[in-house]
């Protein structure tokens, strides 16, 4: 090998590892552009079918990888946020967004007709923007528009490397041969597809080197280039399948039905496209550039979901034949993290803007066992229950389990590329876990003050203080219910009302200690019980204080 066919290697090697790395750096700049719009994706997830679908496409387009797309979707249905019916849209949608990367790599192979509206003219003015942006600018909005335009410059940069090197050899007879002969056998070209899709695991990086190599040298033929762009859909389904391995039923379900949506799109077009090119040969042979391919990939996978929407729920059976139900996890057998920690996915990470949200869906949830709880909690304190005790008891364990794992998950969010407001929530969710926590330990420490031991005398109150406890208990359950759905809605309307709550029980809890204490010395009451009074208020008031910080820091992101 002569050093310059070894300096075209490097060439083509480079401008690949430019065009790559400018799609995921791209990628990663809109997902923080994007920043909590990813939240109203998220909230339309659970939206009809339609709505899945371009929820599908547009986290692709962001994301510029529908095998990405695909394993996050494994990942939701892994953590109980979406139904399989549900994910069948998100996945239908997934592979009409690859057709954006498909577009955009048109846009770098103009031709020389169009040369002066070539995005690939501009490539190095938008690297050396978005390099000034980044290194001289302070301000973090600024700084990823630069991180955007980087991406975008080096994918065209890369595209151009890859397309002059190639054109040294697209000339060559064994290029020539190979397209013919992918174009003439549809089963070794859409395994070349999927094959190479698979390496590469993302199909819009395959169908854009397609693109490149259509436009540099005029080699691939329109059956060749057809075939290789089904197989690509096809390809795209190993990272989704391989990240299934080993999870619950639905999530290696939510594989195969993308699996089975485009292997039967593939097999129906890949066989209405060879009885065509048998037909008409010449179709078939005739050369093809980056746009016809751009044109074919959008109008094969638009059509293909059109027509198997009313076979959604037909897909979801088959994934459910060939997945069979025995395998279904009981939950009898399951540890208390496997049911109670429903949202947080290792796959999910892939996409921080999501991760984000499903980190809040976490502690929200996570505060919903603890107000759980606390209710088993106060019925114990006016009606003793040991069954309700020891529920408390478990469930406070959980409770602790739940801390560590969440805060776990958060020390790799908050290592993820997250924007300024993003930083700022993962934060505050740091000290709500800790505040969820402690109010588990005062509910804890409730039951353990009536939980008499054998043959001690049961912990009884009188007809009062019955009602004053019941009066405090309204006060804090209100107080920590509106805290827990100020985190969920970011709602200052319940930030707010745990204020007021706060002040009320504080004012309260002085007011009870008061007249508890006088009871105390005209001898009224048990002096045991009454110290028990004393300490459930201030555990009580306790559980307020933390509700009052859980609704602080959803203030703070106002």
């Amino acid at each position: 090998m002569s050093i310059k066919d070894l300096g075209n290697l490097f060439m083509f090697a480079g401008g690949l590892g430019m065009f790559l790395y400018g799609m995921h750096s791209m990628s990663s700049g809109i997902q923080k552009t994007a920043g909590n719009k990813m939240k109203e994706l998220l909230g339309i997830l659970t939206s009809n079918h339609f709505m899945a679908v371009i929820v599908g496409a547009l986290v692709t387009a962001i994301i510029q990888s529908s095998g990405a797309t695909t394993v996050m979707v494994v990942g939701f249905v892994n953590a109980g946020i979406l139904t399989l019916t549900q994910a069948v849209g998100v996945i239908m949608g997934a592979n009409i967004g690859t057709c954006i990367t498909a577009w955009i790599v048109s846009l770098g192979q103009l031709g020389e007709a169009f040369k002066a509206f070539s995005p690939s003219l501009y490539a190095p003015l938008l690297v050396g923007i978005g390099a000034f942006l980044i290194l001289f600018c302070k301000k973090a909005k600024k700084q990823t528009i630069g991180e955007i335009l980087v991406g975008l410059g080096l994918l065209f940069i890369g595209l151009d490397f890859m397309g002059d090197s190639a054109n040294a050899y697209l000339e060559l007879p064994i290029f020539s041969q190979a397209f013919a002969l992918f174009g003439s056998n549809p089963f070794l070209g859409i395994a070349i597809g999927a094959i190479v899709t698979a390496i590469m695991q993302s199909s819009s990086a395959a169908v854009g080197v397609l693109q490149t190599l259509a436009s540099a040298g005029g080699v691939v033929t329109a059956s060749s280039a057809m075939y290789i762009s089904l197989g690509s859909n096809i390809g795209s389904c190993c990272t989704a399948l391989l990240s299934s391995m080993g999870e619950s039923r639905n999530a290696k379900r939510a594989a195969v039905i993308h699996l089975s949506f485009n292997l039967i799109g593939a097999v129906l077009w890949g066989t209405g496209l060879f009885v065509l090119f048998t037909m008409r040969p010449a179709l078939g042979t005739m050369g093809i550039n980056s746009v016809g391919i751009s044109v074919f990939h959008t109008i094969f996978n638009i059509v293909c979901t059109v027509l198997m929407t009313p076979l959604k729920d037909k897909l979801v059976s088959l994934s459910g034949v060939i997945v069979k139900a025995d395998g279904e996890e009981n939950m009898d057998d399951q540890s208390d993290d496997a049911i109670t920690l429903r949202h947080l996915d290792e796959r999910i990470l892939e996409t921080p803007s999501f991760a984000v949200q499903n980190a809040i869906l976490e502690v929200v949830h996570m505060g919903r066992i603890t107000r759980e709880n606390m209710e088993r909690a106060f019925d114990v304190v006016m009606n003793y229950d040991k069954e309700k005790i020891n529920q408390v008891y478990k469930n406070e364990n959980i409770i602790n389990k739940m801390e560590k794992l969440i805060t776990e998950y958060l020390v790799k969010i908050s290592n993820l590329s997250l924007n300024e407001e993003q930083h700022l929530i993962i934060n505050n969710l740091f000290y709500s876990v800790s505040d969820i926590e402690r109010v588990g330990d005062h509910v804890e420490n409730i039951v353990e003050l009536m939980d008499y031991k054998e043959g001690s005398k049961p912990i009884a109150f009188s007809e009062e203080a019955c009602r004053e406890l019941s009066e405090i208990m309204d006060l804090v359950m209100n107080s920590f219910t509106c805290s827990v759905q100020a985190r969920e809605e970011v709602s200052m309307t319940a930030a707010n009302k745990v204020v007021r709550y706060e002040d009320m029980v504080d004012s309260l809890e002085e007011e009870l200690r008061e007249k508890h204490i006088e009871r105390l010395s005209k001898q009224l009451c048990d002096p045991t019980n009454g110290v028990v009074f004393l300490d459930i208020i201030s555990n009580l008031e306790r559980i307020s204080d933390h509700a009052y910080n859980l609704a602080g820091y959803v203030m703070s992101e106002h």
